[in-house]
Order: structure tokens, then C-alpha cells, then sequence
């Protein structure tokens, strides 16, 4: 009898890392968004919201925001093409604002 091993994926050990650290989230997101305002890369900071959304609860966020599971996952896939409406509901939803922060002077 041979013993198969399972493993688990790269996004589920994240998940459950914040899971059992939620009070490192926020230094998550900062990291995601300030990467995000550096090259502008959609589907990575989509990707980073998704893995959180999972962590917080889809249903939770879907009750919270009227925005159905299905759609929550859609616009925060790596295709998605999210309205802002639903993104600032989303990020409010897991307890966070979209605040403008000024630009440093280059």
C-alpha cells in the first residue's frame, strides 16, 4: 500500500497563515497596494484581494456588500475587471477605506 501524500497549494498556506494572523493583514495590503502603485499590475493586486477576501469570508463580504459570491469572485479575478463601486465595497467589507495618499515628489 502506498501512501499518497497530499499537498497543499502556495495560496492555501498563505490563507491560512493570515488566518491564524489576522492582525498582519494590514501590513499585507500596504505592501500589495504600494507594489500596485509602482507597476500598475491589476491582476496581481486583484489576486492579493481575493487571497484576503477568502481569509475574511466570501459569504460574509457578499452579505455585506449585495454583491453575489459568484460576482465578488469574478471581479476579483485575475481577468476581472472590477467596477470601483464594488471594489470600495469589497475593501470595506474586510474593514478597510481607499484613501488617496499623495505622491512623493520625484
Amino acid at each position: 500500500m502506498v501512501n499518497k501524500r497530499t499537498y497543499r497549494t502556495f495560496d492555501e498556506a498563505q490563507e491560512e497563515y493570515y488566518r491564524n494572523h489576522p492582525n498582519e493583514i494590514d501590513g499585507y495590503l500596504e505592501v500589495a497596494f504600494e507594489e500596485y502603485a509602482k507597476d500598475r499590475c491589476t491582476p496581481a493586486v486583484l489576486s492579493q484581494l481575493r487571497m484576503i477576501a477568502r481569509v475574511k469570508g466570501i459569504s460574509a463580504i457578499a452579505g455585506e456588500t449585495g454583491i453575489t459570491r459568484n460576482g465578488i469572485q469574478k471581479a476579483l479575478s485575475e481577468q476581472g475587471n472590477p467596477k470601483f463601486e464594488n471594489i470600495n465595497a469589497i475593501m470595506n467589507s474586510i474593514g478597510y477605506n481607499l484613501m488617496p495618499q499623495k505622491q512623493a515628489a520625484e
